[in-house]
This record gives structure tokens, C-alpha cells and sequence, in this order.
């Protein structure tokens, strides 16, 4: 994986090596794992790739959905936990969505209960913002199938609120506001 080498924070760098992933699939057994070794200097790097492969082609992702989400628990560098809790988001959009897909018919109770997990771990964690705010995305999508995150999500939302940043508080009150209309 030579080319994680060249990536950076631009997308441009992001977008290339991307490609090559996309036109070598097989690539993604091996990115996955310097994913999931989060001490590495190099993971960030290979979860910022999977997450701009799972926009291009969640098809990839799922291929080696038990190792995702298996993976995603050994995950804790901010760096590295932003990636992975949007391309959860981006897994439980497809699954919640009223067209029938792919992921729907791939995902199963074992790989929604680890995709849980991590999202509740993220949220509570001292994780930034922007994981939090996905991990609440796919907490309340997963509370349509699972009739206990909605209280424990309600309850979590609520009790940081107060001491939340603006961004924490405008995607915590999003979620609220479903909550109560549901």
C-alpha cells in the first residue's frame, strides 16, 4: 500500500489513490487492515480512502463487511473514527432506505449490532464532533428496528446537550426533534 504514502488532507491526493483502489478492488482486504491497526502511522489514512470508496462504491465495503465492522471497534484516533462512523451513517441510510439495495439485503443482526456498539462508543467517547454527530445519524436510523436505542439515545442527547459545541447541539436537537415525532 505504497500509495498511502502520497495521501494527505487534500482531496485531490484522497481522490487519486482512491482510484486506484476502485480499479484494483482486491487492494481493499489490505487497506482494511491498516485501517483497523489504529496505532499505525498510516491507518488515518487508509480510513480516509475508505470512506471516499464507500461515497464511490459501497459495493466494495460490503465484500468485507464482517471484517468492517469488526474492525471499526479497535478504531480510536480522531482521525481514523470521523471515516468510519460516516461510512456506518452511509451504510444505515442505504439500509433505512425505502429503495431496496444492496446493503439492505447484505447487512445482517450480527453486523447492525457491532455498526451499534461502535456508534454508542463514539457518542459517549471524547470523539469531535463530526463522528458524534454521524453516530447519532445512524443510532436513531438503527431506533427503528431496535426499540432500546431510542431511550438510551433520548437520555445520552439530552443529558450532553448543555455542555455540547453549536454543532453538537444543532444535530442533537435534529435527532430530538425525531425522536418526539416519532
Amino acid at each position: 500500500m505504497k500509495s498511502l504514502n502520497y495521501v494527505d488532507g487534500t482531496r485531490a491526493k484522497r481522490i487519486e489513490v482512491t482510484q486506484v483502489i476502485l480499479n484494483n478492488p482486491h487492494l481493499v482486504t489490505p487497506l482494511m487492515a491498516i485501517a483497523f491497526e489504529d496505532d499505525r502511522v498510516y491507518s488515518s489514512k487508509a480510513c480516509w480512502i475508505l470512506e471516499f470508496i464507500a461515497k464511490k462504491d459501497i459495493h466494495l465495503i460490503l465484500l468485507y463487511i464482517d471484517d468492517f465492522t469488526l474492525g471499526i471497534s479497535k478504531v480510536h484516533l480522531n482521525s481514523s473514527v470521523r471515516p468510519m462512523a460516516k461510512i456506518c451513517e452511509i451504510l444505515m441510510t442505504a439500509f433505512f432506505s425505502k429503495s431496496k439495495n444492496e446493503v439492505q439485503t447484505t447487512l445482517k443482526e450480527r453486523h447492525l449490532d457491532r455498526i451499534t456498539t461502535s456508534c454508542f462508543d463514539w457518542l459517549i467517547g471524547e470523539h469531535k464532533v463530526a463522528a458524534k454527530a454521524y453516530s447519532m445519524t445512524c443510532l436513531y436510523l438503527m431506533s427503528k428496528k431496535i426499540d432500546w436505542i431510542q431511550p438510551e439515545l433520548q437520555m445520552l442527547l439530552e443529558q450532553n446537550y448543555h455542555s455540547g459545541s453549536a454543532a453538537y447541539k444543532a444535530r442533537a436537537r435534529q435527532i430530538l426533534t425525531l425522536i418526539t415525532k416519532k
